[in-house]
C-alpha cells in the first residue's frame, strides 16, 4: 500500500455504508466518498493532469475538499493545499512556486483565487456543490489507484513563512502513511465507532492528517465544521455524539469560557497541538468537560506529529509527551551536541515522518536538515522520564539585560490569574536592556483587571528580571488559520 489514498479504498471496502463525512444534516458514506474521489481522479485526467503534477486546493472544511484531496492522490498527482483567506498576490506566489497546473477554489471566496490564478497563468475551477456534483457525474470513476514509490511526494504543504516567504515542505506518501497509522493506532486509539469533530482547517497539516486522514484510515466519521465557533462545536458534539475533539489552545480557551451547559459526555478524548496549551486551561477544561486532553507536538515538515502524551501511559501536564513510534528526538546546543537532562536546548528530529526537503530550495533544506536531523527551531528540555517540555520558540526568546526570558513561562503565570482568558508575551526594543518583556492580555467576559494588577501578579511569582514591565489589555489577539496566536502581528501600544 504505497498511495495514501488506499486508506479510503480499504475503509470503503470494509464498511461502505458507514458515514465518512457529516456537514450539518448532509452525510457522505465511505462508498460515496470513494466513488466521488475516483470520479475526481477521472476529471483530473480529462483536465490533462498527469502523475507528479501539482493541483492546488483552495477550499474550506467541506466534503468537496476531501473528495478532491483523495482524487488528486488517486491520479498520482500532488496536493497543494492553499488557505482560502489568502489574497491575490499570495495565491499567485503559491501557484507559481509550486508550479501548479490547476486550482480548485471554493465558489464563495471573494475573487482573490481567480485573480491569483490569472496572474500565475494557472487554470482555475470554481467549486460550487451542486455544479461540482454534476461535473463529477459526467466522468466514469477511474478504476485504478496510482502506485507511487514510497518517497514520491503526496502533498506540497507551504509553511507559515514566519522567517520569510512560505516554503513548500515536500511530504511523501510513506511519511504521511506512517504518521496516519501511528496516530490512529498508538495515539488516538481511533476505531470505526468514533465520531471526530473536524474544525481544524483541512488545508493545514494538523487537521489534514490528525483528523481527516486518521478518520478515513480508521473508518471513523468526520464532522466537518467550516469555521470554528465554540457554540457550533458544542452543538455538533451533542448532535452527532462526537467522541473525539481536536483543536489548538485558543479553541480550548474559547470552549472553556462558553456559557453553554451542553452535555458532552460522549467525548472520550481531546487532542491539543499547534502551540503550547497553558496548564490552567488544560486543567480547567478537563474539570468542566470531564474529558482527558492529550497534548502533542508536530510541524509541517514532520507530517506532522513528533511527540505525544499517550492514553496507556502516565502523562504530564505542560509536557508534549514522548516521541511517537519510530521517531527520534534529541535536545542539543548550538553545536549540535546533546545537552544534559533538564537543560534547555533546541529540539531536533529524525524519523520516517520527515519531509524530503523544501520544494526547489536545496540551501534551505541543507540548513534545516544538515545531518539527517531536522532543526525544529523550538527550545525544549527533557526530564529524567523522557518527557519533553517546550520552553519556547528559539526566535521568540527574549534577552533582557543579558538574561534569557522564555515567554511561555510568563504566559503560564498570567493564565493563573482568574481574569485572564488569553495572554501573549513578546519582546520590545529597549535602549538600556536590549529588550523589555511585554504582555498583551485578553480578559474573560465580565472579568475586570488592570495592567498594574496583572504586572504585580506576575512580579510576585517570578524573578525580578522576568516580569513584564509593559502590560496592556486587548480585545483580541491576532491568530492564524488554525487559531494559533501570531506574535509577529501583535502591535505594542506606544509607550
Amino acid at each position: 500500500m504505497a498511495n495514501l489514498a488506499e486508506f479510503l479504498v480499504e475503509s470503503a471496502r470494509r464498511q461502505p455504508d458507514r458515514p465518512a463525512l457529516r456537514l450539518g444534516s448532509e452525510v457522505t458514506t465511505f462508498a460515496e466518498l470513494d466513488e466521488r474521489s475516483a470520479r475526481a481522479a477521472a476529471l483530473l485526467r480529462a483536465e490533462g493532469i498527469r502523475v507528479g503534477d501539482r493541483v492546488a486546493l483552495m477550499l474550506p472544511n467541506v466534503p468537496e475538499f476531501v473528495v478532491l484531496y483523495y482524487g488528486v492522490l488517486r491520479a498520482g498527482a500532488v496536493v497543494v493545499p492553499v488557505n482560502p483567506l489568502l489574497k491575490t498576490r499570495e495565491v499567485e506566489y503559491h501557484l507559481r512556486d509550486s508550479g501548479a497546473g490547476l486550482l480548485f477554489a471554493w465558489h464563495r471566496t471573494p475573487g482573490e483565487d481567480e485573480q491569483g490564478a490569472a496572474a500565475a497563468g494557472v487554470r482555475h475551477r470554481s467549486v460550487e456543490p451542486t455544479a461540482f456534483a454534476a461535473l463529477l457525474a459526467g466522468h466514469e470513476p477511474l478504476p485504478e489507484v496510482s502506485e507511487p514509490d514510497d518517497e514520491d511526494v503526496a502533498v506540497l504543504l507551504y509553511t507559515s513563512g514566519t522567517t520569510g516567504r512560505p516554503k513548500g515542505a515536500t511530504l511523501t506518501h510513506a511519511g504521511l502513511r506512517h504518521n496516519t497509522e501511528v496516530n490512529t493506532v498508538h495515539v488516538q486509539r481511533m476505531t470505526a465507532k468514533d465520531v471526530v469533530v473536524g474544525c481544524l482547517p483541512l488545508f493545514h497539516i494538523f487537521g489534514q492528517i490528525c483528523t481527516m486522514s486518521v478518520s478515513v484510515h480508521a473508518g471513523a466519521s468526520l464532522v466537518l465544521i467550516p469555521r470554528f465557533d465554540p457554540g457550533t462545536v458544542l452543538e455538533a458534539i451533542v448532535r452527532d455524539g462526537a467522541t473525539v475533539f481536536e483543536g489548538v489552545p485558543t479553541m480550548y480557551a474559547a470552549l472553556l469560557q462558553h456559557p453553554s451547559q451542553a452535555d458532552v459526555s460522549t467525548l472520550r478524548l481531546c487532542i491539543s497541538g499547534g502551540a503550547s496549551l497553558p496548564v490552567e486551561v488544560l486543567h480547567g477544561f478537563e474539570r468542566r468537560f470531564g474529558c482527558v486532553v492529550l497534548e502533542g507536538f508536530g510541524m509541517s515538515e514532520t507530517s506532522p506529529v513528533v511527540t505525544f502524551n499517550h492514553l496507556d501511559r502516565p502523562r504530564k501536564a505542560g509536557s508534549i509527551g514522548t516521541p511517537i513510534k519510530d521517531v527520534e528526538v534529541r535536545v542539543v546546543d548550538d553545536k549540535g551536541q546533546d545537552v544534559a537532562t533538564g537543560e534547555i536546548g533546541e529540539m531536533v528530529v529524525r524519523g520516517p515522518n520527515l519531509m524530503k526537503g523544501y520544494w526547489n530550495r536545496p540551501e534551505d533544506t541543507a540548513a534545516a536538515i544538515p545531518d539527517g536531523w531536522l532543526r525544529s527551531g523550538d527550545l525544549a528540555r527533557q526530564d529524567e522520564d523522557g518527557f519533553l517540555f517546550i520552553v519556547d520558540r528559539k526566535k521568540d526568546m527574549i534577552i533582557r539585560g543579558g538574561y534569557n526570558v522564555y515567554p511561555r513561562e510568563i504566559e503560564e503565570v498570567l493564565h493563573e490569574h482568574p481574569a485572564v482568558a488569553l495572554a501573549a508575551v513578546v519582546g520590545v526594543p529597549d535602549t538600556h536592556l536590549g529588550e523589555e518583556v511585554a504582555a498583551a492580555v485578553v480578559l474573560r467576559p465580565e472579568a475586570r483587571a488592570t495592567p498594574d494588577e496583572l504586572r504585580q501578579f506576575v512580579k510576585e511569582r517570578v524573578a525580578a528580571y522576568k516580569y513584564p514591565r509593559v502590560v496592556w489589555l486587548a480585545d483580541e489577539l491576532p491568530t492564524g488559520p488554525t487559531g494559533k496566536i501570531l506574535k509577529g502581528r501583535i502591535r505594542v501600544p506606544v509607550r
